[in-house]
């Protein structure tokens, strides 16, 4: 960033969807004219005081946060085991009532957590009828499935399932009293089935970026990386407007603190997007922004235009796995990306950081 604009800026953090941002990431098609970023796919219950507040429209005292802009990783955990797919519509699943998305909650009155688990009973079960509870949607339904032998002796059920998810993505801001953040500016979403993964637990995990693919038109690029051994914090709640959590300690190497911009201090013209590649250090990069929507609640608060030669060259663009890359505008923080055009990876969205601080709540059980 040009120092005689933003002379209080030094770098920072990241996170994915993955399977949005990289954990559970949205999956990117061409079919569709954007798509969110890749994120991230709950392991202590906390309860947190009120940690942030945004900038009113009464003028209330702006928030000072970290920069985020560096990469972490999540490994996330849903209630039950979910089904992915079945098949076919005479398999034992599907005469049982079975249907994709359903959530498997346990079988003969033992809780299932792991595909393991549902392997397990089905395998051992000797061709007996089993009793799933499961939940579609908001609602609880009882299941009798009577798995059968397949050509090699094995018992069966004709159904996919899984467990967790686990990505990449960006940081967006960063408590620097409590450890507390967020990221993304979107949910973590199943990539078979679009929705919002139910986070039951979450372990935030150290990451290593290793390599960019380069979005081109019509092909989103993405960031490559892995996740390290090294849990460095709790995901406490995922939701559409982006994921929150405790890093502990607080990392290292974090950028400056800096005020808040509410959505009224947002305007058409130049910012920066601070972001990891694989040089491994947080940078800021030139972007423009325009079409404001000041009374816009959700993610797609204004649009983003990549105008950095070095960031274009790099990655084209926006690529996945820059989910939740905070944007900087006259020194405050404001916001932070959110989805690319398919067709042009310098293009996209970006969502108000007054959204992302509104979906926080004062605390979580």
């Amino acid at each position: 960033m040009k120092k005689n604009l933003f002379p209080r800026f030094l770098s920072v953090l990241l996170i994915v969807c993955v399977l949005g941002g990289i954990l559970c990431p949205t999956a990117a098609s061409a079919l569709s004219p954007d798509s969110g970023l890749p994120v991230l796919q709950g392991e202590i219950r906390a309860r947190l005081p009120e940690l942030f507040e945004s900038e009113t429209e009464a003028g209330a005292k702006l928030t000072r946060l970290n920069i985020g802009g560096t990469a972490f990783g999540v490994r996330l955990f849903c209630e039950g085991v979910q089904i992915v797919g079945l098949s076919d519509d005479r398999c034992p699943a599907a005469q049982a009532g079975l249907k994709k998305k359903d959530r498997i909650l346990s079988i003969d009155g033992a809780e299932v957590h792991t595909v393991s688990d549902v392997v397990s009973a089905i395998e051992n079960s000797g061709g007996k009828a089993l009793t799933l509870h499961c939940r579609r949607g908001e609602e609880e339904l009882t299941a009798t499935l009577t798995p059968v032998k397949d050509a090699n002796g094995k018992y069966r059920a004709g159904i996919w399932v899984r467990d967790n998810a686990a990505g990449i993505g960006t940081v967006t801001f960063v408590d620097p009293q409590t450890g507390a953040f967020g990221g993304l500016g979107h949910g973590i979403c199943d990539t078979d089935t679009g929705e919002l993964l139910p986070l039951t637990r979450g372990a935030v995990m150290s990451t290593e970026i290793n390599g960019v693919v380069r979005g081109t038109e019509g092909t989103p690029g993405e960031l490559k990386g892995y996740l390290c051994s090294k849990k460095i914090g709790t995901l406490l709640l995922n939701c559409e407007r982006g994921v929150f959590g405790i890093f502990s300690p607080i990392p290292e190497g974090l950028g400056e603190v800096v005020e808040v911009g509410g959505r009224g201090t947002v305007h058409a013209g130049e910012a920066y997007l601070r972001c990891t590649l694989d040089d491994g250090a947080a940078k800021e990069y030139r972007i423009e922004l325009s079409d404001i929507h000041p009374e816009n609640a959700a993610t797609k608060c204004f649009a983003v235009h990549v105008t950095d030669p070095v960031l274009i060259e790099k990655t084209g663009g926006i690529v996945q796995g820059m989910s939740g890359s905070p944007i900087i505008q006259d020194g405050r923080l404001i916001g932070a990306v959110t989805h690319v055009l398919i067709g042009d990876p310098t293009r996209g969205y970006g969502i108000f950081l007054d959204n992302m601080l509104a979906a926080m709540p004062s605390e979580l059980s």
